[in-house]
C-alpha cells in the first residue's frame, strides 16, 4: 500500500504517533532513574505492581463511557495526563521525591487506562478493507522517528550529561512537550463520536473465535510482562555495566528490524494471517531463549532486533483479526474490556519479574520463552483449521 493511497485522516493519526514516539524514551529513563537513585530491581517491580492495582476497574469504566463520547477527547486526556506525570517525575527531588514519583506514576497509569481508545480510534478511522496493509504504515513511521531520535538522546543522557539530574530535566521537557501534541490532536485529528461508529451490515459476533483471541491475549500478556523493560535495563546497565545509551541502541536496532518487518508482513499472501502470527511467535520465542542464556551486549542487541522483527511481522494480521471480531459501535468498550483483562493478568508480573531477576538477571526470559512457544503452537493449530481464511473473506 502506497502512502498516497492512505486517507488523509489516517495519515494525520499516524503522524501524531510519529510525533510522540521520541517521548517513549521516558519508559526507559523512569525505571533507570529509580535504580540509579537506590531502588533494587525487586523494589522497582513492587513499585510498578502497587500502581497497577488501581487501573483495572477504571479501564473498563472509561471504555463504556467512550462508547458515547468523542474518542478524540480521550486522546487529548492521555497526553494531558502523561504531561502531568512527566512534570511530577521531573520535580521529584529531596525528601518528597518518593511521594512525587508515586504520584507521577499513578497519574501516568491513569493515562494508560485510556490507551484502549487508541485501538477503538484506529478501528473506526482506518479503512476496514485495508487493515492489514495500513497497519504496516502505522508501525513503520513511529519506528523511523525512534530510530532517528533515540541514539541522540541516549548519547546525551548516557555520556554527555549522565545521571538522575539530567533524567529529571528530560522528564520536564517531555512533560511540557505534551502541550504541542495536545494542540496537534485538537487541530488535525477528526472527531469520532457515536455517529461515526456504525457496524457494517452482515456483521456476526463470533463468540468462539473471541474466546481464542482471549486465550492468546493471556499468553502474550504474560510472555511480555514477565520480561519487561526493567529486566533489560537491569541486565544492560547493572550486569553488563553499560549506560542508557546502549539501552537506546538496542531500541534503535529493534526499530530498524521493525521497519523491515513491516515490509515483510506486506508480502504475506491473503488468508495466511495465522501462519504469519505463528511464525512471529516462534521468532519471539527464539529471542527470549537467547536472552535467557545471558548473552553479551552485541548479541542482546541483535536478538532484541530479531524479536521486534517477529512482533512487527505478526502484528498487522492479529490486529486485523481482532477488529473483525468487534462491533464498531462497541469498539471502545470491547477494547477497554480486553485491556482490563490484560491488566488483571499482568497485575503482579512486575513484582514477579523483579523477583525472578533478583535470583538471576535473565531468568524472566526463560519463562517468556515457554509462553511464546505455546502461543505459536496455538496459531499453527488455528491455521490448520482455516479459521483466519474464513474471517478474512
Amino acid at each position: 500500500m502506497r502512502w498516497s493511497e492512505i486517507p488523509k485522516d489516517a495519515k494525520a493519526y499516524m503522524l501524531y504517533h510519529t510525533l510522540i514516539a521520541p517521548g517513549l524514551i521516558v519508559w526507559i529513563l523512569f525505571p533507570l532513574y529509580l535504580m540509579e537513585t537506590g531502588y533494587s530491581i525487586l523494589e522497582v517491580g513492587a513499585f510498578f505492581t502497587a500502581v497497577n492495582i488501581i487501573a483495572i476497574p477504571l479501564t473498563y469504566l472509561f471504555g463504556r463511557l467512550f462508547n458515547r463520547w468523542d474518542i478524540k477527547k480521550g486522546l487529548i486526556a492521555i497526553d494531558v495526563l502523561d504531561g502531568i506525570a512527566y512534570v511530577l517525575y521531573g520535580l521529584a527531588k529531596g525528601a518528597i521525591a518518593p511521594l512525587m514519583l508515586f504520584a507521577g506514576r499513578t497519574v501516568e497509569k491513569l493515562s494508560t487506562v485510556l490507551y484502549p481508545l487508541y485501538r477503538a480510534y484506529e478501528q473506526v478511522i482506518y479503512p476496514e478493507d485495508k487493515y492489514e496493509e495500513i497497519f504496516a504504515w502505522h508501525l513503520r513511521l513511529p519506528e523511523i522517528s525512534r530510530l532517528i531520535t533515540f541514539p541522540i538522546m541516549g548519547y546525551i543522557l548516557g555520556y554527555v550529561y549522565p545521571g538522575p539530574e539530567s533524567y529529571r530535566w528530560a522528564f520536564l521537557l517531555f512533560g511540557l512537550f505534551s502541550a504541542v501534541t495536545v494542540a496537534y490532536i485538537w487541530r488535525f485529528l477528526p472527531s469520532v463520536g457515536r455517529e461515526e461508529r456504525i457496524t457494517p451490515e452482515g456483521f456476526t459476533f463470533k463468540a468462539g473465535e473471541f474466546k481464542l483471541l482471549l486465550a492468546f491475549e493471556a499468553l502474550l500478556t504474560l510472555a511480555w510482562s514477565l520480561a519487561p523493560e526493567i529486566v533489560l535495563i537491569n541486565y544492560v546497565v547493572f550486569v553488563l555495566h553499560k549506560t542508557v545509551f546502549e539501552v537506546t541502541l538496542i531500541a534503535c536496532a529493534s526499530s530498524l528490524a521493525s521497519i523491515i518487518g513491516t515490509y515483510a508482513s506486506e508480502r504475506v499472501p491473503k488468508g495466511k494471517g495465522f501462519q504469519a502470527i505463528g511464525a512471529g511467535m516462534l521468532i519471539n520465542a527464539f529471542y527470549a531463549l537467547v536472552m535467557a542464556l545471558s548473552p553479551p551486549f552485541w548479541l542482546a542487541l541483535l536478538v532484541y532486533a530479531v524479536g521486534d522483527f517477529g512482533s512487527t511481522f505478526w502484528f498487522p494480521f492479529y490486529r486485523s483479526w481482532m477488529f473483525k471480531l468487534i462491533p464498531k459501535e462497541k469498539a471502545s468498550e470491547f477494547h477497554s474490556a480486553i485491556s482490563s483483562y490484560r491488566k488483571l493478568l499482568a497485575l503482579f508480573t512486575p513484582f514477579v519479574a523483579g523477583a525472578l531477576a533478583s535470583l538471576h538477571p535473565t531468568l524472566p526470559y526463560a519463562v517468556s520463552f515457554g509462553l511464546f512457544l505455546l502461543a505459536g503452537a496455538m496459531f499453527w493449530w488455528l491455521a490448520r483449521k482455516g479459521i483466519y481464511s474464513r474471517t478474512a473473506s
